[in-house]
């Protein structure tokens, strides 16, 4: 038997320097598995966009952790590009296990990646974890890049199927989206959860509240007192609903006066989005920062009372558990989100956050009106958040549940856990 540490490839679609909700989770994984004694590395696909020439095999660290990258383009009609894509990232992860030998695969959604991970594991037979963040055909239609029901819409889905069904052991974020693949017919002993979570050691201390940038986006009444600071930190997708938050302001002002709408970010409605709040009588109060560097989130978290989160009623919201109010509730906010399946798993409504209607911008705005006006219940609502994601959302805790999927996979790592 091998003495030395388990060797875990992930199979990603993209990773950092990048930044995104994908590879804040990828980071975490990977940084925990290190700390349960493992050697971890990543293979990325052609949606990388690395500048990474056929020569250059070697793999690039960023943060301390190693990530081979896949080179080149798929180009053609739909269905013969993703045949391509899937191809020449079978490719890529060809080349990882040459030089690295792992123990495990563990690929990650979207479907292309189960897809070319799959291959790779039958050629050597290596075990094949395969992770679903989210049904990445309900991500396109949530996003305006895909319609439900269109042919691209189950090819998709067809593929993950078919990843799900060969794969040694499937992985999900979350109960919703683990009653999914059970009910087409997915042994539940086959399904582990794995619910997102927070890195405390990088959110875990809330940042000091930076009175200079307060006063640049004017978020002091005229007396001096900071005004009360509703925000919103992530991508903008149509899915978030932010057209409902801007749309809340104007009611929201009007009982009260001094409160100010933070929108940090970007994405495809970011210029939409800009004009409605330029349009509306509420302009004044709503302020767009555009996308800041990582290392600067905190700062603009601690100016903020209340994180909204107003995801709009679709099958991706109701699935898919997200991660950016679980970071907020580590900072010490008060996190206000629409009554979605996704939310409901994370937010317990009067306890850890409060819930309004999706797709309703009065009853947002009198949500948040409500929650303003009751400062005496803000100190109960910070501390049942954190308490919350210290208990069951904490990464370096709940990483450990990878250890049970993979000791039943690998000899190696069964002995590495005893």
């Amino acid at each position: 038997m091998s003495t030395r540490p388990p060797r875990i490839l992930h199979v990603l679609d993209h990773s950092l320097p990048l930044q995104s909700g994908y590879t804040f989770r990828t980071r975490a994984i990977l940084k925990a598995q290190q700390a349960m004694g493992y050697e971890v590395r990543g293979v990325t696909g052609l949606r990388h966009k690395a500048e990474t020439s056929p020569a250059d095999t070697a793999p690039e660290e960023t943060d301390g952790l190693l990530f081979h990258r896949t080179p080149g383009t798929a180009k053609g009609p739909p269905v013969w590009r993703e045949a391509r894509e899937v191809a020449r990232f079978h490719t890529g992860i060809e080349a990882a296990i040459s030089a690295w030998r792992p123990d495990i695969l563990h690929a990650h959604s979207p479907a292309l990646c189960g897809a070319a991970a799959l291959r790779a594991a039958r050629r050597h037979a290596i075990p094949l974890v395969y992770e679903i963040r989210a049904f990445w055909e309900d991500a396109a239609v949530g996003n305006g890049t895909g319609s439900e029901g269109s042919l691209k819409y189950r090819l998709t889905r067809g593929l993950e199927n078919h990843v799900v069904a060969r794969a040694d052991a499937v992985v999900t974020i979350c109960e919703g989206l683990r009653a999914d693949l059970a009910g087409r017919g997915v042994p539940a002993d086959k399904i582990t959860v794995m619910p997102n979570g927070v890195d405390l050691d990088l959110f875990g201390t809330p940042a000091r509240r930076d009175e200079a940038l307060a006063q640049t986006l004017g978020f002091q009444r005229a007396d001096g007192r900071p005004c009360p600071v509703i925000g919103f930190i992530g991508s903008f997708y149509d899915y978030e609903g932010l057209d409902d938050l801007i749309a809340a302001m104007p009611a929201l002002l009007a009982r009260e006066p001094d409160a100010r709408l933070l929108l940090v970010g970007g994405g495809p409605r970011a210029e939409a989005l800009a004009k409605q709040a330029k349009e509306s009588p509420a302009a004044h109060a709503i302020r767009f920062v555009g996308r800041v560097p990582h290392a600067e989130v905190e700062r603009y978290y601690a100016l903020c009372d209340v994180m909204a989160y107003p995801r709009k009623r679709s099958r991706l919201t109701d699935l898919v558990t997200p991660l950016k109010p679980l970071e907020a509730m580590a900072q010490g906010k008060i996190v206000a989100a629409s009554d979605v399946g996704g939310h409901r798993e994370l937010v317990t409504h009067g306890e850890t956050g409060v819930l309004f209607a999706p797709d309703d911008p009065q009853d947002l705005a009198h949500t948040l009106a409500e929650l303003l006006g009751a400062r005496d219940s803000w100190e109960r609502l910070r501390a049942a958040g954190i308490a919350h994601v210290r208990s069951a959302h904490d990464w370096s805790a709940n990483a450990r549940r990878y250890q049970d999927v993979y000791q039943m996979l690998s000899p190696v790592v069964a002995q590495h856990g005893h």
